[in-house]
């Protein structure tokens, strides 16, 4: 669940990058700011030094400079890095960015989709899938994948709260509710 204080950030972001006008690629951003992401999750030193009321708010801007420069981040990547350190909500960053590509995908007509499958599934059961979740939910869907073997076969997706049960198990549970209705 997004907070409301991550969702504020998210929205702000998410209305310059879809600003008519803007020049800025919203899928270079998300992926910019997961990269940034990664980077602070994959440092402890990182996460104190940015969640520390000790560490002046230059201090911290003048390290995140050091370490985004080599990445090549958009400006406005790197700026919103600063406000965030600014007002600080470093604590707040991943669920910031989990609210950032959930709002810009609702902006850019995109519904998010999670597809359990009894085992991986190929490039072209994946385009399928997506293909058919797509007519389901009447908008471009955009899937995340994977592996649940209690399934059994078949997969199962989750749009939004509508769950679409194609699995074996889903399937065998259908015809045993008509067969006992029976």
């Amino acid at each position: 669940m997004l907070s409301v204080v991550s969702a504020r950030y998210a929205r702000a972001l998410v209305d310059v990058v879809t600003a008519p006008g803007s020049k800025t690629d919203p899928a270079q951003v998300l992926s910019q700011l997961r990269a940034v992401q990664d980077l602070i999750h994959g440092s402890a030193v990182l996460q104190n030094a940015l969640n520390s009321p000790a560490v002046a708010p230059s201090r911290k801007r003048a390290v995140m400079r050091r370490l985004l420069e080599p990445m090549g981040v958009l400006d406005q990547v790197r700026n919103f890095v600063f406000v965030v350190i600014d007002h600080r909500r470093a604590h707040d960053f991943a669920s910031i960015v989990d609210g950032f590509e959930t709002l810009l995908d609702e902006r850019l007509g995109f519904v998010a989709a999670e597809v359990r499958s009894a085992t991986p599934l190929t490039d072209a059961q994946r385009a399928r899938l997506e293909t058919q979740v797509s007519r389901l939910a009447g908008k471009k869907a955009k899937l995340k994948f994977s592996s649940d073997p209690t399934l059994i076969g078949g997969a199962v997706a989750h749009v939004g709260s509508t769950v679409y049960d194609g699995s074996v198990r889903g399937q065998l549970e259908k015809l045993r509710t008509r067969l006992g209705a029976g």
